[in-house]
């Protein structure tokens, strides 16, 4: 009988204190233990990714339970910076190098599709998050010069993806920044993600969802009828299928060679910071290494950050997250030509992510009726969409059409 025993690697996941610790209506009732013995679909994580799992499985049919040994929305979730973009951290074309350009386009346009879905999401329960759609200016930088962005405009339009490329000329007419060119793009928003995880599971629990807290799953085993997990609290729950949404927390039993934790800083400016006009309507990156990314919230903070390492522990040490904090700022600064006030909020966290910016979801080999998800990189909302369209269509039995792009299988073989 497959098993694994301490499943998930325990890590603080974020230090200091992120600006969506702050936000209302991110409390949600739960409930100290699991009112049953069995379930469906037994969900590890309340975070993002569970709340959309949750809400793509909840058919009032299904016994569903979601666990997280935290209080909801109070793991992962709280140091996203909420980009919530359709561009995967690998340009397309340079994707289409590494797994082939009808995977390359598939995975891409899958990611336009899941900002769409989001969008709707949203919309039709109702949620007060901040959410807004957004264009995406991708500027170019010392990985990914004019060239280079001319080439990933050409491979975007080839996949049906719209995207304008701006020249210097055009990009310092239009937002007044100097680098050699651009790609504006019309398929990202934004959001509050505590307000918008908080809102999902509301949701769900309206549908019958229980969420459990804290309950902390200790150990599991996975057979071909089932799967039973082990509580911190003496108790053993079994479920059809379990699946794990830990975020950087991942499962030991899929630790995977292609899978690496990397740290990342972020800020939060005061609200009503003087910022340009165009940035209520844009997000930015840039394609460099080390990269810069911010956006203007709906109350005029500025949100930026970057800076990564690739290291499972630098986003905790306070002196890092100083001087990392102190480089976004006047990376910022020198790009817009202003003067930012002192944030009242930074961060740091840890993140998964692999060498072709796609994440892992799907069955765990090995583990049958188990499924993760994990390596969201830079695109942790919009692939936690994605995650809920592939599991919950492989637990229905109907499968997904692009599963193979993120399969575990298919990153290990």
């Amino acid at each position: 009988m497959p098993k694994s025993r301490d499943i998930t690697r325990q890590r603080n996941l974020h230090e200091s204190r992120p600006v969506w610790a702050d936000s209302p209506r991110i409390s949600l009732r739960t409930q100290k233990t699991a009112s049953h013995g069995d379930y469906d679909v037994i969900i590890v994580g309340a975070g993002i990714s569970g709340a959309l799992m949750a809400h793509a499985l909840a058919d009032g049919k299904r016994g569903v339970l979601v666990a997280d040994r935290r209080r909801p929305v109070h793991g992962s979730t709280l140091a996203s910076t909420a980009m919530i973009q359709h561009e995967i951290d690998v340009p397309l074309h340079k994707l289409a190098g590494m797994i082939g350009e009808e995977k390359a386009r598939r995975a891409w346009q899958r990611s336009a599709r899941a900002v769409e879905q989001l969008t709707r999401i949203v919309a039709d329960i109702g949620i007060s998050c901040g959410f807004e759609r957004k264009a995406t200016l991708f500027l170019a930088g010392d990985e990914y010069g004019h060239r280079a962005l001319r080439t990933e405009t050409d491979a975007r339009h080839a996949a049906g993806i719209e995207a304008d490329f701006l020249n210097a000329a055009a990009l310092a007419d239009r937002f007044s920044i100097d680098r050699s060119g651009a790609i504006l793009s019309d398929i990202s928003a934004s959001a509050n993600p505590a307000q918008m995880a908080a809102g999902i599971l509301r949701a769900a629990a309206a549908r019958g969802v229980e969420i459990a807290s804290p309950l902390e799953i200790t150990d599991i085993r996975a057979t071909a009828q089932g799967v039973f997990l082990a509580t911190a609290d003496g108790r053993i729950l079994s479920a059809r299928h379990a699946v794990f949404c830990s975020g950087y927390e991942f499962l030991e039993a899929v630790a995977d060679k292609d899978h690496a934790i990397i740290s990342t800083w972020a800020l939060a400016t005061p609200p009503g910071t003087a910022l340009p006009d165009w940035l209520k309507d844009c997000i930015v990156w840039e394609g460099a290494d080390p990269y810069l990314y911010f956006r203007r919230t709906r109350d005029g903070r500025l949100i930026a950050g970057g800076e990564d390492e690739e290291s499972e522990d630098a986003y905790a040490s306070p002196k890092t997250l100083t001087r990392k904090a102190a480089t976004i700022r006047r990376k910022v600064e020198a790009l817009l030509g202003l003067r930012l006030p002192e944030p009242d909020h930074v961060w740091a966290a840890p993140f998964g992510t692999t060498r072709t910016g796609l994440p892992l979801i799907g069955c765990i080999p090995g583990l049958p009726n188990v499924f993760a998800v994990m390596g969201f990189g830079g695109n942790g909302i919009t692939f936690s969409q994605i995650a809920a369209e592939i599991v919950s269509a492989q637990i229905a039995g109907h499968g997904d059409a692009d599963a193979d792009l993120f399969a575990f299988r298919s990153r290990q073989s």
